[in-house]
C-alpha cells in the first residue's frame, strides 16, 4: 500500500500528478521563503532609526498593491510611469541586444564549428574578449554612442553573443561523419548543406546558447541600468534605495526573478519542442 502510495505521489509521470507535484513544491518553496522573510524582518529592527530593516510580507504587500496600482500609467516624465512600462522598457532593450547578438553570434559559430582553421582563428579572440564584465563594455559603449538605451542595447548585445557563438560552433562541430558523407552522396550545395544538415542538427545547441544568453542579458541589464540612469526596473530598484524605499526593492527583486524565470522557460519549452523533433 505505501508503495502503490510512493509511486502515485512521486513516480507517476502522468500530466495530473505533475501538476499536483509541481504545485506542492511551489507552495512548499513559497511558505519556506515566508518563514525566512519573517524570521529576517523581526530581526531586523533598528532601535536608533525605530522601525524594521527589511519591511514584513504584510507591508511589503500593502506597498505592492500601490506599486501595481495602475501599471499602464503613461507620463510624459518617463521616470514616472506605471510599472508595466518600467519592465518592457528593461525588456525591450534586452530583446533588441538579444536579436543582433543572435543575427551575428549564430553565423559567426556556424563558420567557427564547420572550419577548423576559422574556429582556432577567432576562438582566441572569442576566449580573451568572453570574460570581460558587460559593465566594461557599456561604459566604452557611453563614451563612443554617447546615448543611454544604445549602450545598454550594445552591452546586452556582447553579453549575448559569447554564449551563442560557443554553443553553436561546438554544436556544428559535433556534426557526425555519416551526416557529412550522407550530404557529399547526395551532392549539396553549400547552401543546401547548411540549411538541411547542420542548422537543424546545431539548433538543440542553438538554443541552449540562447537560453544561456538570455538570462545573462536580464541580469546584466539591471546592472546596466543601474549604472547608466536609464529607465527600467534596474533603476526602480536603485531609485527604490536612494528613497530608502526598501519594500519597493523586495518588489522589484521579486519582478526580476518571475520574469528571468518566464524567459527561462519559454526558451526551455523551444529547446524541448526542437530537440524532440530532431530525434
Amino acid at each position: 500500500m505505501k508503495s502503490q502510495a510512493y509511486h502515485l505521489l512521486f513516480l507517476d509521470d502522468s500530466w495530473i500528478m505533475k501538476t499536483i507535484r509541481g504545485v506542492f513544491y511551489f507552495i512548499g518553496g513559497c511558505l519556506i521563503i515566508g518563514l525566512l522573510w519573517t524570521v529576517v524582518s523581526r530581526n531586523s529592527y533598528d532601535e536608533s532609526m525605530d522601525t524594521h530593516l527589511i519591511p514584513s510580507i504584510s507591508a511589503t504587500f500593502e506597498k505592492c498593491k500601490l506599486v501595481f496600482e495602475q501599471p499602464f500609467r503613461t507620463s510624459d516624465n518617463e521616470f514616472d510611469s506605471g510599472i508595466f512600462w518600467v519592465i518592457w522598457s528593461s525588456i525591450k532593450r534586452v530583446s533588441i541586444g538579444f536579436f543582433y547578438a543572435m543575427l551575428v553570434g549564430i553565423p559567426i559559430g556556424i563558420l567557427m564549428g564547420s572550419n577548423k582553421l576559422v574556429g582556432n582563428i577567432l576562438n582566441p579572440v572569442v576566449q580573451i574578449l568572453r570574460p570581460v564584465s558587460p559593465l566594461v563594455w557599456l561604459i566604452l559603449a557611453m563614451y563612443v554612442i554617447r546615448t543611454v538605451p544604445e549602450s545598454n542595447m550594445f552591452m546586452i548585445f556582447i553579453t549575448c553573443i559569447w554564449p551563442t557563438i560557443i554553443n553553436t560552433s561546438f554544436g556544428v562541430a559535433s556534426l557526425p561523419d555519416d551526416h557529412k558523407n550522407v550530404a557529399k552522396a547526395f551532392d549539396f550545395s553549400m547552401w543546401k548543406y547548411v540549411t538541411k544538415v547542420v542548422i537543424p542538427f546545431a539548433t538543440p545547441h542553438i538554443i541552449t546558447g540562447m537560453r544561456l544568453s538570455i538570462g545573462i542579458a536580464w541580469m546584466v541589464i539591471v546592472a546596466g541600468e543601474m549604472l547608466s540612469g536609464a529607465n527600467g526596473i534596474g533603476f526602480f530598484a536603485w531609485n527604490s534605495y536612494n528613497s530608502q524605499e526598501i519594500d519597493s526593492i523586495i518588489i522589484s527583486i521579486f519582478v526580476i526573478g518571475l520574469v528571468g524565470v518566464a524567459l527561462d522557460k519559454a526558451f526551455d519549452f523551444l529547446h524541448k519542442s526542437v530537440a524532440f523533433e530532431v530525434k
